[in-house]
């Protein structure tokens, strides 16, 4: 019986350890809405080709773990994409999440009317490959909508 309130102990004591660990694998909500803000102000420094150039560098300051960015005209259209460059140049205005919901064009129309806002939808995580629950911010700037989200886990 020792043995094994040992052992259990152990399990739960590297449990503990090893959670903060496992989060900071992880993007966070404030990391996300972060990330998009630095995206923003970076175009404003470094104008609009430099910046879509930065967010499509998968090595780039915008990739971090899970996070990355998405950057879309107001049609749509992928204009960067920080972890999949074959989405360049789609419209991607009616892709459906893993659950049927159309989130580019939520994530559109609430650009076009409040200029920021969140969207929920399921989405393969980057790090996992799994379809996980994913929250992006969003924000428009100029023409362009900056996206960013994190996953729930």
């Amino acid at each position: 019986m020792k043995k094994l309130m040992t052992a259990l102990a152990f399990c739960t004591a590297s449990f503990v350890i090893a959670a903060p660990v496992f989060a900071a694998d992880q993007g966070t909500a404030d990391e996300a809405t972060a990330m998009v803000k630095k995206a923003v102000a970076y175009m404003k420094v470094n104008g609009k080709d430099k910046t879509l150039a930065e967010v499509s560098n998968s090595k780039g300051q915008f990739v971090d773990r899970d996070l990355y960015l998405s950057v879309y005209d107001l049609n749509g259209n992928v204009l960067a994409h920080g972890t999949n460059a074959k989405l360049i140049g789609k419209d991607v205005s009616a892709l459906k999440d893993a659950d049927g919901k159309e989130f580019i064009k939520e994530i559109l129309g609430k650009a076009k009317s409040s200029g920021k806002g969140n969207a929920d939808y399921k989405w393969p995580n980057p790090v996992s490959k799994a379809i996980e629950a994913k929250t992006v911010y969003f924000e428009k700037a100029d023409d362009l909508v900056f996206s960013s989200g994190y996953y729930k886990k």
